[in-house]
């Protein structure tokens, strides 16, 4: 099956050459595409190596480049059979893509607030809305709190609103992790693309601390880490 031999090796990153095949400013920030080799990033930037939002290899396209990736999906340790996805932050698609892959027909919402973001997934990453996926142009904390009203329930949240520089302030506060966890079911897990190190790497794991108790604090010696919480702390 796709990338399930996948979901256990962590891929070393390369280095990106400045070959630019695609820029535009959006509403939001400047969006660059940008290859080297088979490589094929998008970034928001065209100057900083290190802000890559996704990756694909033009001719392994399952291979999981960038190495936070495979972290994403160890909550499937805790949830081995999600049937619904909430993905704050598109990207290339490429964890909704993974999803969909490894398990035909999931409910998956994507939310992505900027629509550029969603037309260069499209045009240059090949995503695709699979049977049961959604991409939803919306704020993600917009997105959070009206769920939250109407009572929307998810097995598997991934917050990848990071973006190499910052985190939008208002999708790193208690009560919007809170809002997260009314939305996890019984054996929900949720899991975060985040700071490996930053002034703020206290503070945010104190935050998580407070809303979901004990949690897992994944990290490689080089990138980014990524929090897994399970709903009821366990």
């Amino acid at each position: 099956m796709k990338y399930v031999a996948l979901l256990m090796v962590l891929v070393a990153p390369s280095a990106l050459a400045d070959r630019v095949i695609h820029t535009e400013r959006s509403l939001y920030r400047n969006i660059a595409v940008i290859e080297d080799g088979d490589t094929r990033c998008l970034t928001f930037t065209s100057k900083r190596r290190n802000s890559r939002q996704s990756c694909i290899d033009l001719e392994e396209p399952d291979r999981l480049v960038l190495p936070y990736l495979p972290m994403v999906f160890a909550g499937l340790t805790v949830n081995p059979q999600p049937q619904s996805v909430l993905i704050i932050g598109l990207g290339g698609g490429t964890i909704a893509d993974v999803f969909g892959a490894l398990y035909p027909g999931i409910e998956v919402d994507a939310v992505e607030i900027d629509p550029a973001v969603v037309d260069v997934a499209r045009e240059y990453f090949g995503y695709s809305e699979r049977p049961g996926a959604t991409v939803h142009v919306r704020d993600g904390r917009v997105f959070v709190r009206r769920a939250t009203r109407e009572r929307k329930r998810y097995d598997y949240i991934v917050l990848d609103a990071f973006n190499g520089d910052y985190i939008p302030e208002h999708l790193m506060t208690a009560d919007f992790l809170k809002e997260c966890q009314q939305l996890l079911t019984e054996n929900g897990v949720l899991v975060a693309n985040t700071f490996s190190s930053s002034r703020l790497y206290d503070s945010e794991s104190q935050t998580y601390a407070t809303v979901f108790g004990d949690f897992l604090n994944l990290r490689r010696r080089l990138g980014n880490r990524v929090i897994v919480a399970a709903a009821d702390g366990r």
